[in-house]
């Protein structure tokens, strides 16, 4: 079976997932999971041989450079303490406990590739966090942490995974090296991720001051960039991850002043398809790596057992780490607990959030497939057990995630909903407040009757943002009314552009202009 004939059938699988997905109401990361599991079962597939640096190269960067777009850096600096706490003591204790567990339980995987599976398991997948509570009301803060921790704690996972294979490739490992060496390339990856961005950003300038801006050009350099921050850091040996992640959030907070609307409206479509692409594929791909595992009964019996084991301690060591890193100082300073302490409720949840996803996956099925000419000690083991703690912590701790949310009475209080609102109307009365600057200098009747108009939208528009019930947001009987006929009068203007197409009186061109014109409108609705 040829290559291009799997990536089609793997398409084809990622497609059907997703309506699986859509239909049940479930997080996609967890069908993904469950999807991947099941094709290793499926008789006669063509066996998959995977470049592990091909897996790395391609998947990693952009995964991370959209986490550092998507980063409220405001925030995560707020939450700085909390989010290191958790992307770096707690990684690299899990790391450490895992490897334990991993070697004492089976002496045969040695002790280098035991901290390369600790290294691979460790960090949790805030892209699977997010996708459970998009559905769900939680405090902004638990979100905050959640996806500060899971950018960071990758960049930490895969610097001591890279550590973990040389010094299995080596076969020697100094901890005072590796500590000097860990702070020179997370330093290094910061600042090679800080002078992309800002090429990146540079690059944007030049070509909306030569003329040249277009939203294919623009999305174009977005998209190289993840790669260009990693392979330069890469290329210096230091974090390349860090490079990506840091590179992501500093042209984000650019973005608004280089970036035209229409290039960051196509942007987030293309990233989105894309990040959900990626998540389908490798789950898929290590479920087709997984087959020629699996097909050995003994071994997987064996190594079942290892692999449940292995998730229960990532699972206790984060519940632990957690409650103990907030209660623990205290008891100890004796310190009474202050208004800003987050309550025990939000602490649970934060502590049951630690889902493995694709991070894990894709580091998993980069280990070299070769050490010195022999085969790397311990590979398809560490590939199961990866597999089966994504898969326990995934449908186990996925799943009980929202009822637990429930139980707990957690709730975001809807403040966001409101702040949004009051945003909105700022903008418009700062909108309101510049044209009326504007009308000393007006020398037509024509002018003043344009900004009229204008005026009277912005107040319409404003007077719609206020009608909302400000204690449970509903709408108004007058904003359900307009929402009716604006979305009838779009639906007319629809029909009759593709009246016009159709009888051939108007090229697709004017048509997808148009159309593109009304989607935006019909959007604003939504």
């Amino acid at each position: 079976m040829t290559p291009p004939f799997i990536l089609f059938g793997l398409l084809t699988v990622t497609l059907a997932l997703a309506v699986v997905a859509k239909r049940l109401e479930l997080p996609y990361p967890i069908v993904f999971v469950v999807g991947g599991g099941l094709l290793a079962f499926v008789p006669s597939l063509p066996p998959v041989e995977l470049q592990p640096d091909l897996v790395f190269l391609i998947v990693l960067p952009p995964l991370l450079y959209a986490g550092g777009w998507t980063t409220d850096f405001k925030k995560f600096k707020a939450n700085g303490r909390t989010i290191a706490m958790l992307a770096i003591g707690l990684v690299l204790a899990t790391t450490v406990a895992v490897a334990a567990v991993v070697h004492r339980l089976s002496p045969e995987i040695g002790w280098g590739a035991a901290f390369v599976l600790g290294a691979i398991v460790s960090p949790p997948d805030a892209v699977a966090a997010e996708a459970i509570f998009e559905r769900f009301d939680v405090p902004r803060r638990i979100l905050t942490i959640l996806s500060g921790e899971g950018l960071v704690n990758d960049a930490t996972a895969l610097v001591v995974y890279r550590f973990a294979v040389v010094a299995v490739i080596t076969g020697s490992f100094s901890l005072i090296g590796a500590t000097l060496s860990f702070v020179g390339v997370a330093v290094g990856g910061v600042v090679v991720g800080l002078g992309v961005g800002y090429g990146i950003v540079w690059i944007g300038k030049m070509l909306d001051r030569g003329g040249l801006e277009d939203p294919l050009l623009d999305n174009l350099t977005n998209f190289l960039a993840p790669f260009a921050a990693y392979f330069s850091g890469d290329g210096l040996h230091v974090s390349g991850v860090l490079s990506a992640v840091v590179a992501g959030i500093y042209v984000s907070r650019k973005s608004s002043e280089i970036y035209a609307p229409e290039t960051r409206l196509t942007s987030y479509a293309i990233w989105n398809i894309l990040i959900f692409l990626l998540n389908g594929l490798v789950f898929l791909l290590i479920g087709l790596e997984l087959r020629q595992i699996v097909h050995d009964r003994s071994f997987a019996a064996h190594y079942i057992w290892a692999g449940i084991l292995v998730s229960l301690v990532t699972i206790v060591v984060r519940i632990a780490w957690v409650f103990s890193a907030l209660y623990l100082p205290r008891l100890l300073l004796r310190r009474k607990k202050r208004a800003t302490d987050p309550p025990w409720q939000g602490v649970t949840v934060v502590a049951w959030s630690g889902m493995r996803g694709i991070v894990s996956l894709a580091a998993a099925l980069a280990i070299p497939l070769q050490v010195g000419g022999r085969p790397f000690p311990g590979r398809n083991e560490i590939l199961f057990i990866t597999f089966c703690v994504i898969f326990v912590t995934l449908v186990l701790q996925g799943l009980s995630l929202v009822p637990l949310v429930r139980w707990l009475g957690i709730s975001g209080g809807g403040n966001l909903k409101a702040r949004e609102t009051e945003v909105r109307v700022a903008a418009l009365r700062a909108a309101v407040a510049r044209l009326r600057e504007l009308e000393p200098n007006f020398e037509s009747i024509e002018e003043w009757e344009v900004e009229g108009r204008i005026l009277a939208e912005y107040d319409y528009r404003i007077q719609h943002l206020l009608g909302h019930d400000d204690a449970t947001h509903r709408e108004s009987i007058e904003s359900r009314i307009d929402h009716r006929l604006e979305g009838e009068a779009l639906g007319a203007e629809r029909r009759e552009i593709m009246r016009l197409r159709e009888g051939g009186e108007i090229p697709d061109e004017i048509f997808r202009t148009i159309e593109y014109d009304l989607d935006l409108a019909s959007a604003r609705l939504s």
